[in-house]
């Protein structure tokens, strides 16, 4: 039987490149049948990490069915995952967010959660000797997911050993880190090709605090403007997609990833309260720039406040 790889809703570059090296490491070296798969369109970035190495596009899944061998990778949120996961029979977990609960499996699993910026490097880790095995598309993968993650080593979230990797990797590929990078993050910032509502799910996690249900959005972008130019249709749509995804409201972080600084935007007093109360910020218009913000796990929803 098949084991489907999948990440998180909404995928990434991590939730993208992921399931790719999990995909072949059991193939090719486990000896399992494997494929990665995917819950969502990818972000441009991921789509250019696909092409620049030469991947097919994962298949896109809508659910999964019951007794189906799968393994979760880069998150472990059950709202992030597929409708009928707990039918599911999850035979492992990879991850670095924090715990959220509400996973159930048929049986024990090979679970690693560890506190790094990305699923890759625990792959890398898991591996042992066997990642000397990896094929060059697979080590431009995992470079890809690291650079993307600690957006090329400014996030908090960025430790030691992503680094060290991402290095290795690099000169490994004969590829510089700062160029390579420049050409994901180009990517990442073409988003004219998708709508409002497209945009604020695009990279985004559903959250709670002090009663109130989020769904919180991050864009990282060189280019910070193109996405602020559309603040009064952005926040205009945040009304209906809140209303459909079941949430009190949705927040839209613009992420300058060479200024590390993001912009809220602000459409109501509800937000203003939160900004004011989160991140010590004086509000005083529709948006409000968050020095030193560029993290949605370490700085974002460790520090929301209602």
């Amino acid at each position: 039987m098949t084991i489907k790889i999948f990440g998180h809703k909404a995928p990434d570059t991590d939730s993208t490149g992921a399931p790719l090296i999990w995909a072949w490491y059991l193939t090719e070296i486990k000896g399992e049948t494997a494929e990665a798969k995917l819950l969502g369109e990818p972000n441009t970035e991921a789509k250019f990490v696909l092409e620049r190495w030469g991947f097919d596009q994962p298949e896109i899944i809508a659910d999964v069915a019951p007794g189906e061998d799968v393994i979760v990778v880069d998150t472990n949120n059950p709202a992030e995952l597929p409708a009928k996961i707990n039918e599911a029979n999850v035979r492992a977990l990879i991850d670095h967010h924090m715990l959220v609960g509400g996973l159930k499996t048929r049986q024990p699993i090979d679970i690693t959660v560890r506190p790094v910026a990305c699923t890759a490097t625990i792959m890398h880790d898991l591996m042992g000797a066997d990642a000397a095995k990896m094929p060059e598309k697979i080590k431009g993968a995992m470079l890809s997911c690291i650079l993307s993650d600690t957006l090329e080593f400014r996030s908090p979230t960025t430790t030691d050993t992503d680094k060290a990797l991402a290095e290795t990797l690099a000169a490994d590929l004969d590829v510089s880190i700062s160029d390579y990078a420049a050409e994901m993050f180009a990517a990442k910032s073409d988003v004219s090709a998708f709508s409002d509502a497209e945009l604020l799910r695009m990279d985004s996690k559903e959250y709670e605090v002090g009663g109130k249900k989020f769904r919180v959005s991050v864009l990282e972008t060189t280019s910070p403007a193109t996405v602020l130019e559309r603040k009064a249709s952005l926040m205009e749509s945040m009304k209906a997609v809140a209303a459909e995804d079941g949430v009190d409201q949705v927040l839209l972080f613009v992420v300058d990833i060479l200024r590390e600084e993001a912009t809220l935007l602000v459409p109501n007093d509800l937000v203003k309260s939160l900004a004011e109360k989160s991140f010590a910020a004086k509000v005083a218009g529709d948006t409000v720039v968050l020095p030193g913000i560029v993290s949605r796990k370490k700085q974002i929803l460790p520090n929301l406040q209602v």
